[in-house]
């Protein structure tokens, strides 16, 4: 049997509670960055900011290091933290990357992953298309659990992948593809059907086609950059 994350343990995993204060900041900050609360190039006063999320200086500084190991945030020496900057060009780089790892992942998984495999992917394609359903109410709720299933889908496709360092390296990617992704999906600057492209997805491979799921995953990753493409440019800076 494949040693693999079922739906269950890639959710929990990243759905524990926090266990110090310095995580929680980090969490409600991480949030805070990707929805764009703090705009990139924004300067993290930590004077501020302590007061803003009800922790001491120590630890808020705590969650900045976090940050900018996740490249979310700059450290600038003696100056302090900003938040960091986004561009088409970063994009572009993160979705080609992305892109050459998990059409890799996703071959590998379909390849090796038993019967359990792909339960897990039918649960977590359900799970997302539940909380699709959900987004029509326009709440940060709703759009806070749609992106959660969505990652959890993606790591799911690919988790019968027997390399940890390609699963760990994707799922960085897929971090910090996530900023662009919210500007986009809420914007919507292209027309397309997300449901649908995820189904391809789940058909193909299921049905063991390695080369069509592959496509159609490339597809699916690259008309996000294309949609953010189509976005104004202030909103890339």
């Amino acid at each position: 049997m494949n040693d693999f994350a079922s739906v269950s343990d890639v959710a929990a995993s990243h759905a524990d509670s926090p266990k110090t204060l310095a995580e929680a900041a980090y969490r409600q900050l991480r949030r805070d960055i990707i929805e764009g609360i703090h705009h990139p190039g924004d300067k993290l006063r930590v004077e501020h900011l302590k007061d803003q999320y009800s922790v001491g200086a120590g630890t808020l500084r705590e969650a900045l290091q976090l940050l900018v190991t996740d490249a979310l945030v700059v450290a600038q020496g003696q100056r302090g933290f900003r938040v960091a900057p986004i561009s088409l060009d970063d994009f572009e780089d993160i979705t080609r990357t992305r892109v050459l790892l998990e059409t890799v992942a996703l071959q590998q998984s379909i390849e090796l992953g038993d019967d359990n495999w792909e339960a897990s992917v039918v649960a977590a394609f359900h799970m997302l298309s539940r909380a699709e359903d959900k987004l029509e109410d326009g709440t940060d709720a709703a759009r806070e659990e749609w992106e959660e299933r969505n990652r959890v889908f993606h790591e799911v496709l690919i988790s019968a992948c027997p390399s940890r360092w390609v699963r760990h390296f994707q799922n960085i990617l897929y971090l910090q593809s996530e900023r662009y992704r919210r500007l986009s999906l809420f914007r919507q600057p292209i027309s397309r059907d997300v449901h649908a492209e995820h189904q391809a997805i789940v058909d193909a491979a299921l049905a063991r086609n390695a080369q069509e799921a592959t496509r159609i995953l490339t597809e699916h990753i690259l008309r996000t950059l294309e949609a953010v493409r189509k976005l104004p440019a202030n909103l890339l800076s």
